[in-house]
């Protein structure tokens, strides 16, 4: 039968649009549902702080009246301003199994950038870095760790049937056991911490909000030299911490300082997937008890990022903060942890994942093409 494909004008597809995934990762014992409340509000257009710079189209794909893919085309002009690259994103790419679906979807995002006068796309971003982003290309038999992505094997090939090719990769490291720091590392570290005068503190649990805005502070100095970066608005940020203070840990969230001055930071989350996959994004009726209930009980946290400012990079503070981290994630009950992502390329970043002892163990991908 064939394919209709259209954009999105009405409340009902923009529900069809969300619902989607659900139906098509039903049978799928590696997608962990995310929760419907947080998809409704990155999806919305009208409200969510990441489209005040951003613009957005979203096409349903149907066969016979049954949605069989979905994608969103974006123009993120905070990526273009900040970048110089005159390049359109794809994201929210989901589609049956069929080289075809996928084919059409793909143009028709290429279509909606080519029509705005951008002369590349690239993604998948849901919808930006800063979010859930990249393609899984390998061990599609384990779940993904908490605001990472998923899909089934078919997507990388489906992609490059589409014209698209590799732009970077990002790589998960997993660390299956917290164990004791290379004693020679923990001379050096220490050397280097007293030499600088660098402390390391957990935050403060009742300054989430001060808090956080000190690590994007951060983290907008120390990865604004990273390939895809573009600096998170303060309306992100503050929506981020409202979303982040029901089930953030201050144990796990680290804050480096010298002379009481914020120099970096470790952000890190229990893997609250462990939970989800059991919710099917649902919070009602019980959905919130379970989650605040067993948040603190996983023995496994994801390391969503970690950077120091550029003035502090590349002086060994990286080790320390690493170092720490395992210390206190041990003590607070983590025995077990996801590092993700690190660009392929960022080679110290790499080489500190090793340093601990993890493996990198799955390869995300981002995909582009030029119009």
């Amino acid at each position: 039968m064939s394919i209709r494909l259209t954009a999105i004008r009405s409340r009902t597809d923009l529900a069809r649009f969300r619902h989607y995934p659900y139906d098509r990762y039903r049978e799928d014992p590696c997608w962990v549902p995310p929760l419907r409340l947080d998809q409704k509000m990155i999806l919305d257009r009208d409200k969510h702080p990441f489209y005040l710079n951003a613009t957005a189209e979203f096409f349903l794909a149907e066969r016979n009246g049954r949605v069989c893919g979905r994608i969103a085309a974006i123009d993120n002009r905070a990526y273009r301003e900040y970048t110089g690259d005159n390049a359109g994103f794809f994201g929210f790419f989901e589609t049956e199994d069929d080289p075809e679906t996928a084919r059409r979807l793909l143009e028709a995002a290429a279509d909606w950038c080519a029509g705005r006068g951008l002369n590349a796309i690239q993604g998948p971003a849901n919808p930006s870095t800063n979010y859930e982003c990249a393609l899984l290309v390998d061990a599609f038999d384990q779940p993904p760790a908490f605001m990472m992505p998923y899909n089934p094997p078919c997507y990388p090939a489906f992609i490059e049937a589409a014209g698209f090719g590799k732009v970077k990769d990002l790589f998960a490291f997993w660390l299956k056991d917290h164990g004791a720091f290379p004693e020679k590392l923990e001379k050096i570290t220490d050397r280097v911490m007293q030499r600088a005068g660098l402390t390391i503190r957990t935050v403060r649990p009742g300054e989430l909000r001060n808090e956080l805005e000190r690590v994007f502070a951060v983290y907008n100095d120390a990865w604004q030299k990273n390939w895809g970066f573009v600096p998170m608005s303060r309306e992100e940020m503050a929506l981020l911490a409202e979303n982040l203070k029901w089930v953030w840990d201050p144990r796990i969230i680290l804050m480096a300082e010298v002379a009481g001055e914020p120099v970096g930071f470790l952000l890190a989350m229990p893997d609250l997937n462990r939970v989800l996959a059991h919710l099917d994004g649902r919070l009602l009726p019980l959905g919130w008890w379970r989650l605040l209930r067993q948040r603190r009980r996983l023995g496994v946290m994801r390391v969503l990022a970690m950077g120091f400012r550029r003035d502090y990079q590349n002086v060994g503070f990286a080790a320390a903060i690493y170092r720490d981290i395992i210390r206190l994630g041990r003590a607070a009950g983590y025995d077990r942890s996801e590092i993700s992502w690190v660009l392929e390329d960022n080679v110290l970043m790499v080489r500190a994942a090793e340093m601990l002892g993890s493996e990198r163990y799955k390869t995300y991908r981002m995909y582009g093409r030029r119009m």
